[in-house]
């Protein structure tokens, strides 16, 4: 079946490259035209720096703390049982669009170089007053990238318009990506319990980071929410009961800003100086032993400084016990700033800068200890190739794919055809 599914998604590749080659050409001309406007830190950012001394590790140690299991019997009591990712998948909000219908704004929202295989934007229906965040996929929970019977991609979004108390709010879609169906999708707020369980609350934070590791999701957080990275249990899926705006218990039941699900928070991390850097964006590494969780740095947009990349060591049984090793187990410094995305893959880092604009392509980096390499396009071979408001870098291993996603397209394509964009 794996075989099968693979050579369907070449077909479809191959229509993908053709419908979207005449956007992709218009694009690289125009990337062409403003080759001349590199900054500085974009023309070659140079090697990774490793911080090796304790002063640099040590406002990244985390603490957990768990929400305790009285709050979560609670509130799941009150709420009635809780439900897993396959019941949600069946439960469909909407359906994503093919690009070929997507229109041109969206199409021009994904990268000239790689070219993507596999993209879809979101109904503006849907997505009006949200704002597109972090990627993770059912790759990134289990090695043979699949979730019960499906691939899934969990795309995170926030809400930037509305009132004082919608402003924030943050949300995930669980989008079906299999083989043999249209990619459909479902939404749920994501929440933080209160009261000792008798109540939640929207999580208040931007998702620009996600990770779905084995069946907890790890979400980057803002200072605003006190921690620097909530977990989430997706067997711990909540039913909304009323059709509201509001967030919470409401007269008749519960509500969840319009979406039919809740995740309630079952813990969070929190680094101990509230000046530490804070996580930005997330990925999943697995050729580390054990897997770990690779971070960049949340910068302000009018820094210019270095920015730290740093990674995590995963718990070696955390089904039994803590999730994540609170010490980092490496820290770098890169002198790219307005990252936007991060991965690694063996000794690799692959990091998306944002050009500052939305207007303006971004570029991404592969780095390493002994230097750096641009993905290149145009005919003078600039570096700004790839989508400028892209957030997040996800991949996932079982089919070598990285997916991202830049306003309200969702995409993928092969990491292979990234190395040869920065290898030509």
């Amino acid at each position: 079946m794996k075989h099968r599914g693979r050579h369907r998604r070449r077909h479809r590749g191959r229509a993908l490259r053709a419908t979207l080659a005449g956007t992709a050409l218009a694009l690289t001309a125009a990337a062409t035209m403003i080759s001349t406007s590199q900054a500085t830190d974009a023309d070659d950012p140079g090697a990774l720096k490793p911080l090796t001394a304790a002063a640099d590790a040590a406002p990244l140690r985390l603490t957990e703390h768990a929400v305790p299991g009285a709050e979560l019997r609670r509130l799941t009591a009150s709420m009635g049982p809780a439900v897993g990712v396959g019941a949600v998948l069946a439960d469909p909000d909407g359906a994503l669009q093919d690009a070929d219908v997507c229109s041109d704004d969206d199409r021009r929202a994904l990268p000239v170089e790689p070219a993507v295989t596999t993209a879809y934007c979101w109904p503006e229906r849907d997505t009006d007053g949200w704002r597109a965040g972090a990627v993770t996929t059912s790759g990134d929970a289990d090695e043979d990238g699949r979730w019960g019977a499906h691939r899934v991609v969990l795309s995170g979004w926030t809400r930037d318009s509305g009132t004082p108390a919608e402003q924030g709010l943050a949300r995930i879609a669980f989008v079906a990506a299999d083989d043999d169906r249209a990619p459909r999708y479902t939404w749920a707020l994501l929440a933080v319990p209160v009261d000792g369980g008798r109540d939640f609350r929207g999580l208040g934070s931007d998702v620009s980071g996600m990770v779905w590791y084995q069946d907890k999701l790890l979400v980057t957080t803002g200072r605003g929410e006190g921690g620097a990275l909530y977990v989430y249990d997706l067997d711990r899926v909540q039913r909304a009961t009323v059709d509201a705006r509001a967030v919470g218990r409401v007269p008749g039941g519960w509500s969840a800003a319009g979406a039919r699900y809740v995740l309630p928070a079952v813990a969070s991390y929190a680094t101990a100086d509230p000046g530490a850097p804070r996580p930005g964006g997330i990925s999943l590494d697995r050729t580390t032993t054990p897997d770990s969780l690779v971070v960049h740095e949340a910068t302000a947009p009018d820094e210019e400084g270095p920015t730290r990349l740093w990674r995590y060591a995963f718990g070696p049984r955390p089904q039994y016990g803590p999730l994540l090793r609170t010490r980092p187990v490496a820290v770098y410094e890169t002198e790219l700033t307005h990252v936007r995305g991060v991965l690694a893959y063996r000794s690799d880092w692959y990091v998306s800068r944002g050009s500052g604009t939305p207007e303006e392509r971004g570029t991404l980096w592969r780095q390493d200890t002994k230097g750096a390499s641009p993905v290149r396009c145009g005919a003078d071979e600039t570096y700004r190739c790839w989508s400028g408001p892209a957030t997040s870098l996800s991949y996932w291993q079982a089919t070598g794919e990285v997916w991202s996603q830049s306003g309200r397209t969702l995409f993928s394509l092969p990491l292979a055809a990234v190395d040869e964009a920065l290898e030509r």
